[in-house]
């Protein structure tokens, strides 16, 4: 190992500085631009609404072929009116992603900012030495380069008493700068950031909805006690917009203890809304998927004020493709991401109906049942008794 001159006059550490200095710059620009930005979208004043369809890699393809299927049924008028365009936006597998070396393709990028909103399958992205490019997360980029800051996740079991609201931060943490570190020698190096307007507007959508729903308590979760001035500036943000709010209960909890709490039956029904950083967000929100039965059967809303994307939690699955049981796929999450997308954009009782008519086919009907193989329903003929459901139950 060298000692701290040699250290210090070696081309790894000059070159780790520099790329530190990067990630300030670059953290100090988009802070500047965040607190220029202007307010949110205003879909009703739209002449037409464009929703982008990209179906991603592995089983992506086929959950969202199914659910831009149910959202074209729900649509269909608005469609036909030349108020709604459903567009279908290709080039987003992982082998397109590899050929150019990136994690969005420059085209489909150019495409996906075409659209108003937009639907997302699921895509994969490489590990560390697995081998292949080391290619970023199309998840991270498109949050990044959209500036989708708000990731939205409900959580709903009513027989146990549980109705959540996670709202996790999506563009900061770790996870912002999470492929700017950097490697010298025997350790490495990877950034975090958090800031003041970042943790801000995070704050006051959740406030806001808690607000708009009725919800009476707001959870902030960190582990401000150890990481004390990134985690501590958020829940010291969040903690000022929650003053701005004295009808709202605001507490806050360090994430192990409320990973803890969200399966103790005493305590988990006392949680409404939930705000947290991004890493927390990411491991919190799956946890709380699998209580309600599985990260298959969860939605989630990436919201910004210009754009907003809707895709299902789990991953691409490329282990279903390759033993040929893609086309047992279960849609549900992805028919969650089409609901909250129409709520999103103005479609609320069409929204309300998809999800009232999704948990009767899923939880009361049962008519049809996803395995995942070819001993339950394909993904496509639960699409068609989803859509039979709706047109039976009066519902469209």
């Amino acid at each position: 190992m060298k000692n701290e001159a040699e250290f210090k006059a070696s081309g790894e550490y000059k070159s780790a500085m520099a790329r530190f200095e990067e990630v300030l710059l670059s953290q100090r620009a988009r802070c500047e631009k965040m607190e220029n930005d202007d307010g949110f979208t205003d879909y009703a004043a739209l002449d037409k609404l464009i929703i982008g369809v990209c179906g991603g890699d592995g089983i992506g393809p086929v959950i969202c072929a199914e659910a831009a299927r149910v959202l074209r049924f729900m649509l269909e008028d608005e469609i036909a009116k030349g108020r709604v365009e459903i567009r279908g936006i290709e080039g987003l597998t992982i082998e397109n992603r590899l050929a150019c070396l990136k994690a969005i393709p420059d085209e489909v990028m150019a495409q996906l900012k075409e659209c108003h909103v937009i639907l997302k399958g699921p895509t994969t992205t490489p590990d560390a030495g697995s081998g292949e490019p080391n290619i970023g997360s199309a998840n991270v980029a498109m949050r990044r380069e959209l500036d989708l800051f708000a990731n939205m996740r409900p959580v709903s079991v009513p027989e146990l008493g549980i109705n959540w609201v996670f709202f996790r931060e999506n563009t900061e943490g770790s996870y912002a700068v999470g492929d700017s570190g950097v490697s010298l020698g025997d350790f490495g190096i990877d950034f975090t950031v958090t800031t003041d307007a970042g943790s801000e507007r995070i704050a006051r959508l959740a406030y806001d909805y808690a607000r708009k729903n009725g919800r009476k308590r707001v959870s902030i979760v960190t582990k401000a006690n150890v990481i004390k001035e990134t985690d501590g500036r958020f829940l010291n943000v969040c903690r000022r917009v929650g003053e701005e709010c004295p009808e709202i209960v605001t507490d806050s909890w360090y994430a192990d203890i409320l990973t803890a709490k969200l399966i103790d039956p005493e305590r988990r029904s006392l949680f409404e809304v939930v705000l947290l950083p991004n890493l927390y967000g990411d491991i919190i929100t799956d946890e709380a998927a699998q209580i309600q039965g599985g990260v298959g059967t969860a939605g989630s809303a990436n919201i910004g004020k210009h754009y907003a994307m809707f895709e299902a939690i789990h991953g691409s699955a490329p282990r279903m493709v390759e033993e040929g049981r893609a086309a047992c796929a279960d849609p549900s999450s992805m028919l969650r991401a089409a609901a909250m997308l129409l709520r999103h954009t103005g479609f609320a009782d069409k929204a309300g109906r998809l999800e009232s008519a999704l948990d009767f086919c899923m939880f009361e009907e049962k008519k049809y049942v996803i395995t995942g193989r070819e001993d339950g329903c394909t993904c496509e003929r639960f699409g068609e008794y989803l859509m039979q459901t709706l047109r039976e139950g009066g519902l469209e």
